[in-house]
């Protein structure tokens, strides 16, 4: 069967307008391929990410990776931490691994796999290349008020209400 779709729109253009800061990676780049380290099938440990210049008013954050060009409806979401700290200001390579290094009172949900932590970039082969959207969320609040059973849609859900602000970083992947 041979399926036609187009490119998913940037699902953070259908989101409330909010603030943005910055977001570097010195293991994913915008555009730019995902290297096997962070690939399901390689060695699928979460990238590494540092962000400043958030609000002054933030009092947490929440870091999530959601694939939008997944063969499905609702995309693929492949990462999701969140009542981090706001003293918190980036997590090292590997953090999404379960029992990762996380500050006390994170933790992290299921994700689209049904695993928890985080699950390395998985197109199907020959898929054109799909767009990770690494996003931290500046919140207004230390916690999201969701517990571990929650469903990453639901989570992500709550996240628009309390979002201050927003940064990204979005590299692609395909086999």
């Amino acid at each position: 069967m041979n399926l036609t779709r187009t490119v998913a729109p940037d699902p953070y253009l259908l989101l409330p307008e909010c603030g943005s800061f910055t977001l570097e990676s010195p293991d994913v780049e915008d555009g730019r391929q995902t290297a096997q380290v962070h690939v399901l099938d390689g060695g699928n440990r979460s990238p590494q990410l540092d962000w400043a210049d958030f609000p002054d008013e933030t009092k947490g954050f929440a870091v999530t990776c959601f694939d939008p060009d997944a063969p499905t409806p609702s995309g693929f979401w492949h990462w999701l931490v969140l009542d981090l700290p706001a003293s918190v200001t980036g997590l090292e390579q590997g953090a999404g691994a379960p029992g990762g290094s996380l500050p006390a009172g994170a933790f992290q949900l299921r994700n689209d796999f049904g695993s928890v932590g985080y699950g390395g970039a998985a197109p199907p082969p020959g898929d054109r290349p799909h767009r990770y959207y690494f996003a931290v969320h500046a919140l207004d609040v230390d916690r999201v008020g969701v517990d571990r059973d929650t469903s990453p849609a639901a989570a992500s859900f709550s996240l628009v209400f309390h979002t201050l602000a927003r940064a990204l970083v979005v590299p692609v992947y395909s086999r």
